[in-house]
């Protein structure tokens, strides 16, 4: 599986991400040219071949209406509120607008809006107003446009099926934006990475992450830890706007080959129940599937004094462990709990709509297992079949494998 793992150990902005993966394609002049052609209004990009901290990177150079933006992190506005001395305000509907007349793929169309909302909503969380209120300089706007499309456009052209980051490093110190000194990380940047793995640096008190980057890992990277195993193929080097001493001021993106399966981290919660009846704990397992747990079991236990009880186990993603525990407390009787993180392999997995030839939908998932696919109908759908047409499962199941595919959806 191809898989593209991203360094943030010096934070992540967007145009560092895009100059990365340049390096990663087979004819990075010709992916400018590429991403030129996309016709984002007024810009015009250009790549500079550069060092950081004596190692050879790639800088991705980026001019709107000739003037090189100078919005990206490390001692730089925060590009939402640079350049005040242009007066021109767009909303985001007018950089939707944008985004959907750009030269794209449609597919990579709707990456890039939805990048932009996250920000809108980030940007409207830290100003206490909706999205669609808030209004962004306009050549700031752009070069977020510039660098939030140059990303998509790469990362179609490559096609990882996987995109994993390792926790972002924010930096430290201050940042100054129209709104006056605030600490890092900015609101927006604060939003954006709301139940990732970040952390700070005081040993480099400027800006590491905008919040065009962390939009962009939001959005894309599906997991965030230590590089998994692959077989990496290529490197590529994306350099920040300057030098930084002692540091090599660049974002990492590395791609290769993963294997057949897919794997992640999860938590595992645990904790021993003797005082809840049957009922309870079920309602409980059901809670905790609500607060995100991927996967929640009971395993029957004698506890301390001879009595009969229950270990709950609950598995969840690193960015639910909170709301998981939580629940746990609230809806169980546990007074602690334990927790370690497992690394899993996971076959990726597809699922399909398959429709009798009545009209009834059934999903389908399928998993793509050494050896050959393996599929199971979704038993909650059957069963909805089975009762309104008053046969059995396996009269149900064979009409669904009799039925005609409907449509294919990803999961």
């Amino acid at each position: 599986m191809k898989t593209l793992y991203v360094d943030c150990g010096m934070g992540a902005a967007g145009d560092m991400l895009a100059a990365a993966l340049l390096e990663l394609t087979p004819d990075p002049d010709a992916s400018v040219a590429m991403l030129n052609a996309m016709g984002v209004p007024g810009v015009a990009y250009a790549r500079e071949v550069t060092s950081r901290g004596g190692i050879a990177a790639t800088r991705l150079v980026v001019a709107v209406h000739g003037d090189e933006e100078c919005s990206h992190h490390h001692g730089h506005d925060h590009h939402e509120h640079a350049h005040d001395h242009h007066h021109v305000h767009r909303s985001l509907d007018d950089m939707l607008r944008i985004v959907d007349g750009l030269a794209l793929p449609e597919s990579t169309k709707k990456d890039a809006a939805a990048v932009y909302r996250l920000i809108a909503e980030a940007e409207g969380k830290a100003h206490g107003r909706p999205a669609g209120e808030v209004h962004f300089h306009e050549v700031g706007a752009m070069d977020a446009v510039a660098d939030i499309a140059a990303v998509c456009r790469l990362l179609h052209e490559i096609g990882p099926v996987e995109v994993v980051a390792s926790p972002v490093n924010l930096g430290g110190g201050t940042v100054r934006c129209a709104h006056g000194v605030l600490p890092v990380p900015a609101p927006a940047t604060a939003a954006l990475l709301e139940g990732l793995p970040s952390y700070g640096d005081e040993n480099v008190r400027l800006e590491l992450c905008t919040p065009t980057g962390a939009a962009l890992l939001r959005h894309f990277a599906k997991r965030f830890g230590s590089q998994p195993p692959m077989r990496t193929s290529r490197a590529g080097h994306g350099a920040g706007g300057r030098d930084i001493e002692g540091r090599a001021n660049m974002t990492r993106c590395f791609l290769g080959e993963g294997g057949n399966a897919g794997g992640d981290e999860v938590v595992e919660i645990v904790c021993n129940i003797d005082d809840m009846t049957g009922e309870d704990l079920a309602f409980a397992c059901e809670r905790l599937f609500d607060a995100g747990a991927l996967d929640v079991a009971t395993v029957p236990a004698i506890m301390k004094k001879g009595r009969p009880g229950s270990i709950l186990v609950a598995l969840c993603g690193l960015d639910r462990r909170d709301a998981v525990t939580e629940a746990l407390f609230k809806h169980t009787t546990t007074l602690g709990a334990r927790e370690r993180i497992c690394r899993r392999s996971v076959l990726p997995r597809s699922e399909d709509a398959l429709s009798t030839s009545d009209g009834f939908v059934v999903r389908r998932k399928t998993a793509a297992a050494p050896g050959g696919a393996r599929s199971k109908l979704e038993h909650d759908d059957l069963a909805a079949l089975a009762l309104a047409k008053g046969i059995s499962l396996r009269e149900a199941r064979a009409a669904c494998n009799a039925g005609g595919l409907v449509c294919r959806i990803g999961i």
